[in-house]
């Protein structure tokens, strides 16, 4: 079971990284698109960051709701026949999304485009993406255990009353991690993000 995790793992870094080299094509094929004057990341967005700095118990309104959703779409999704493709095309998505940012930050800002999109992640960060691997390895365990056939289904726990309550535990324990992220996202990162913007 534990060599099946381990190669789930891989099998989502792999994916997460097609996302992001593809997002950073996506960005120098369309260089003028991307890096024009009023694009993603411009001096018009970053002036407005630098000068606002967001209510935290809004953020975090927006935020949990934005997040949970994922996850609770994404948990609901993997239980179907489509879960797998779905979690699949979400992850390159992330990457997707993670490369087009990165290059975009790069190209305007050379190293401190790379110090604003670590500012952007951090702290949360250390518990959101944890969160989200670990989501990404429940669905696919969960899509795994419901469809497969014979051996396969047994080998991810098949069906059962303790199975199903270890499943739900382990969602519970995703979703307060997201929380927790959510959290930091919107009381702590902002501060952090203020004072890396300072160096724009």
């Amino acid at each position: 079971m534990q060599q099946t995790t381990t190669r789930n793992g891989y099998y989502i870094v792999y994916l997460f990284t097609i996302g992001l080299f593809l997002g950073i094509l996506i960005v120098n094929l369309g260089y003028d698109t991307w890096i024009g004057e009023g694009g993603l990341l411009g001096a018009d967005m970053i002036s407005r960051l630098k000068n606002s700095i967001p209510d935290g118990n809004s953020l975090l309104g927006y935020v949990l709701k934005h997040r949970l959703f994922t996850v609770c779409l994404l948990g609901l999704l993997a239980t179907t026949m489509i879960g797998l493709p779905v979690v699949c095309g979400y992850v390159c998505y992330m990457g997707l999304s993670a490369g087009c940012l990165l290059s975009v930050a790069v190209i305007r800002y050379g190293i401190r485009g790379l110090f604003l999109m670590v500012g952007g992640i951090f702290p949360q960060g250390f518990l959101l993406i944890p969160g989200y691997v670990a989501l990404f390895l429940w669905a696919v365990g969960v899509n795994r255990m419901l469809y497969s056939h014979g051996a396969g289904r047994e080998y991810y726990g098949g069906y059962g009353r303790r199975n199903y309550l270890k499943k739900g535990m382990q969602m519970a324990g995703i979703i307060a991690v997201v929380m927790a992220g959510c959290f930091l996202e919107s009381y702590v990162n902002p501060q952090i993000l203020q004072y890396v913007l300072k160096i724009f």
